[in-house]
Order: C-alpha cells, then structure tokens, then sequence
C-alpha cells in the first residue's frame, strides 16, 4: 500500500505524543504529591505553634443566656441620688393630668410621689477672667523698677506674657494628658470646647517642663526616695521610645506610691537608683538580668511564678515521654504553693506553716544538684534551682506581704504602655522627664484614695511658695 508508510509515521508521531503527556502527567502528579506534603507538615508546625486551628460553625444556641450581671458576679449597685446640696433649686412639680384611667376609665387616687433626677453638664461655662492692675514704680536713684506683688501674678508676668491661663486650666490639662493618656496636641481643642479658654500645645509643654523642676519634680523626688523604705516593692518595665531611639520606662510600685522612670539602659544600676544594695524589703521582679547582679545579690527577692511557668512550659512544648516528668513535677509544686497561698488570703488554708515547709522540702529535693541527661531539663534545674538557693521562689508563702507573682508591676505598666501607642514616646529626655514625674503623682494620687487627679495637681500647684514681695529689675539702656 502506497499511503501504509505515512499512516506508520503518523501513528508513531501520534505515540511518541502521548508518551510525552504521560510523562508530564506523572511530573505534574509529582508536584502534587510534593506540595501536598508541605502542606500537611505546614498545618503540623502551625497546630504545634497553636495557630491554624480550624473553626468549628458556631450553631446558634437554643438556650441563650440572660443579659446582664449574673448572680455572684460582684456586688450590684444602681446609681444613686446625688447630694441635695447639688439640687439647682427645689423639686418641679410633675402632676397627673388625667382624671380618668386610660385603661379602664375608672377614677384616679393620689397613692406616692417619687423623687427623680437628672444630672447634666452646665450650660458652656464662660472662662473667669481676673483682672489685676499691676503698679510699677521706679527708683529716683539708681533708676530700677519695682513691681507690685500678688499671690496670683508671677513675678515676670509682663509685656509679651501678661495674659496667662490659670492653676486650675493648667492642672486640668495635665489630667487630661498625663492621667488619662490623652496625646497633648488634643488637649487644647479639649479645653476650648468644654471651657472656652485658649491655650495652645506650646504653652502647656512649657508649664509641664516648668513644673518638672518646681512643684511636681520635688514631689516626685520625694516618691523616689520612699521607694527604698517601702517593705515591698513591685518592678517591671517595657520600652518607650525618645526622640525614636530605643529607652526603657522602669515601674517601681509600692503599697504608698508609683514611680516611674525612664532611662536609655536598664540595668542593676538604674534599678538602684531606687532600689539600693541595702535595701531592707523584698523586690519582686521578673526574670531580668538586671536584677541578677552581684550588687544586688544580698537585696531578699521573689521571682514571678508566671515567668518561672512560663520557662517551664518552653521546655514542656519540645519535649514527650520521661522527659517531661522534670518539668511536670517542678510546674506541679509551684503550682500547688501558689493554691496553698490563695487559699491562706482566703482564710481556707488548713495547717498553713506546715504545708508550707513541706513544699520548700519538696523544690529543694527536686532542684537538688545533680546532672540530668536532657540539655533542657538541667538548664531548668541549673537556673530556677540557682533562684532557690538563694530564697526567691517561695519567699511568699514566708513573708504574708509578698505576691507570687509580678502582675502589679505589669498592671503599673499598662497606663504608660497605651499612652505611647498613641505618643509614641517622648521627643527628647526632658519631656521623658516630665512624663515620668507627673504619670508618679497622678498613679500615686490615684493610689492613696484622691478625689480627683485634678485635686492633686491643683493642690500642689497652689503650694507653691511665692518670691518676695518686691523685685528689682535692672534699669532701662
């Protein structure tokens, strides 16, 4: 056959074709194979890291609970009347101005009358200006003046800065800024839509610096040295940014103050700035370096049970089998002293200083030196033993002022931290300065019960001690 040689070619064409598909059909299965593999060892380090967990179809609940406070949870409390002192005038009649039930129609008798109130803002306050006519005289000798003397009149309040706000605006943008976190450049639109009074950012940073080394710096140099006598003092810190370099915000909180400082380095010596070598109370901290050093070494310290947890449940994660009876036996005891501590402040705590040692005869046998085969169990037992040793890991079931944990320097830190999301820090070391002054005395005011942070501030900017009555001034060129 003529056309028998061309079909021939064409089939082994038509062969060769589908030889080449296969073979890219099992490359392609090949790939898949392969991506499918990543993937599952993907979603198996997510679920190991505790992401990816896949979400159930929330069904909706036949049963759904009541709103509201439930029995149990916290006293319940409704807002009460407000003093009758603050009653604008006496109470507005509200009669009845039906005879007749709207119901039935039937007649109407007086049974109570109930006393209701509603609180609102006055009307825009219009901001109290005081005027003072300021008399000058000048010397007929030497040519100097001599300016009158008032309480309220600073001694250079003259020509370009005769016209000032006074001690109440200024305490309540500082409450505003520094007590409730809000950014200061705000502050002003604050005041002139709720008063009336113009200020601008400038005047206010100025009087915040100003006051740093006046009333307030001296008030909180006067936090500063409490700290080292308080019986207990609770310490942590977090970052906070000047002028975008990289400082840190230090919290020191006692039974009686707050104070705050920020440094460009955290070490054992910007802690001993508060917190001296020979400081006679128990530190409780976290697991920071700095509070490790050898000048420290000889201050009594409590180590957060949260962070000795949390090293714990590190080495837990990567280990199975025997390996993780070190570290579930140690979580174990630190776990049951912090119940047994619980239960003591809650006055259920039965044979208490007994329970007690045994629990310190329990960490000791445990963090015993000894070597184990596991990397990671014996740098547990090297670290958190080398703590014990030294009393600072149940020091709280001995000492009934101490915490187990450092929560109340971390909950110091949390005003500070969401202020500078929105500050971002401070612009330089005095505005830090500032910052850290003022956020000491309204925490402390807070602290020890006061009214208002705008009565603490106002308090103590009306302490402040006048010059003398008069003040010379050089004469005129």
């Amino acid at each position: 056959m003529e056309g028998s040689p061309d079909l021939r070619k064409q089939l082994e064409e038509r062969e060769a074709e589908v030889r080449d598909l296969r073979d890219q059909l099992d490359q392609a299965q090949g790939e898949i194979d392969r991506l499918r593999r990543e993937n599952e060892q993907l979603r198996k380090e997510l679920k190991a890291a505790g992401r990816g967990k896949v979400r159930s179809q929330s069904k909706r609940k036949t049963k759904r609970k009541r709103s509201g406070r439930k029995t149990g949870q916290g006293r319940f409390t409704f807002r009460g009347a407000p003093p009758a002192a603050a009653a604008s005038g006496p109470p507005q009649p509200v009669p009845v101005t039906i005879t007749q039930c709207p119901c039935c129609g039937g007649e109407l008798r007086w049974e109570r009358t109930d006393e209701v109130t509603v609180t609102d803002m006055p009307e825009r306050p219009q901001p109290e200006v005081k005027c003072y006519a300021v008399e000058v005289r000048r010397c007929e000798a030497c040519g100097q003046r001599v300016r009158g003397q008032h309480p309220d009149v600073a001694p250079d309040q003259y020509g370009a800065t005769a016209h000032r706000v006074g001690p109440r605006v200024k305490a309540t943008a500082h409450a505003v800024h520094y007590g409730m976190g809000v950014p200061v450049r705000k502050v002003p639109m604050i005041l002139r839509e709720f008063t009336g009074v113009e200020v601008t950012q400038s005047a206010l940073t100025q009087d915040a610096l100003k006051k740093t080394a006046g009333v307030i710096g001296n008030a909180y140099q006067e936090l500063r040295a409490g700290v080292a006598t308080a019986p207990v003092v609770y310490t942590d810190d977090t970052g906070w940014p000047i002028h975008g370099q990289a400082a840190h915000l230090m919290a020191f909180d006692t039974d009686q103050a707050t104070v705050f400082q920020i440094r460009n380095q955290h070490r054992n010596e910007e802690v001993r700035e508060l917190i001296p070598a020979d400081y006679a109370g128990v530190m409780v901290t976290d697991r920071g370096r700095s509070y490790d050093a050898e000048e420290l070494s000889n201050v009594d310290q409590q180590k957060c049970l949260d962070h000795l947890k949390n090293n714990i449940n590190e080495v837990l994660d990567t280990k199975t089998g025997p390996a993780r009876n070190f570290g579930l036996k140690l979580k174990g005891i630190l776990k049951d002293a912090r119940q047994l501590w619980r239960d003591q402040r809650a006055g259920k705590a039965k044979n208490f200083q007994a329970r007690a040692e045994q629990f310190e005869q329990d960490l000791t046998d445990h963090l015993r030196h000894r070597s184990l085969k596991d990397e990671d169990n014996q740098r547990l037992l090297d670290g958190i033993g080398l703590q014990h040793d030294q009393g600072r890991v149940l020091r709280f079931l001995h000492n009934p002022l101490v915490e187990p944990t450092n929560n109340r320097g971390e909950r110091t830190l949390r005003p500070p931290v969401i202020a500078r999301k929105l500050s971002h820090g401070s612009k330089n070391a005095r505005g830090a300065e500032a910052f850290s002054a003022f956020s000491s005395v309204i925490q402390t005011a807070v602290k020890t019960g006061a009214s208002s942070t705008f009565d603490a501030l106002h308090n103590l900017f009306g302490s402040k001690k006048q010059p003398p009555s008069t003040e010379a001034q050089p004469p005129p060129p």
